[in-house]
């Protein structure tokens, strides 16, 4: 028995899925590092979190911040309509 392919839609969305996961654990890991109390550690993970806030593309962040409610971060993301809404 042969398996089909999977089509090119559903490889896409979940290449989405595991794109938007991934931004959201490494935002997670980022503010981990909050809850240490060395200092360098706490202004390393500052300075990831901010550089992943920036890398994260705009039409991502809706479903990244659905995963950082699940990880129960509190980081979330201006997403394009919050942006739009503020004009």
């Amino acid at each position: 028995m042969a398996f089909a392919k999977p089509s090119l839609t559903v490889r896409s969305r979940l290449q989405r899925w595991q794109q938007v996961r991934t931004w959201a654990r490494l935002i997670r890991e980022a503010e981990s590092l909050w809850h240490v109390d060395v200092r360098e550690l706490k202004r390393l993970g500052a300075l990831e979190l901010a550089e992943l806030l920036r890398e994260v593309p705009v039409g991502q962040r809706s479903r990244v911040n659905r995963w950082l409610t699940r990880y129960a971060v509190s980081t979330r993301l201006p997403c394009r309509e919050s942006v739009d809404n503020r004009g």
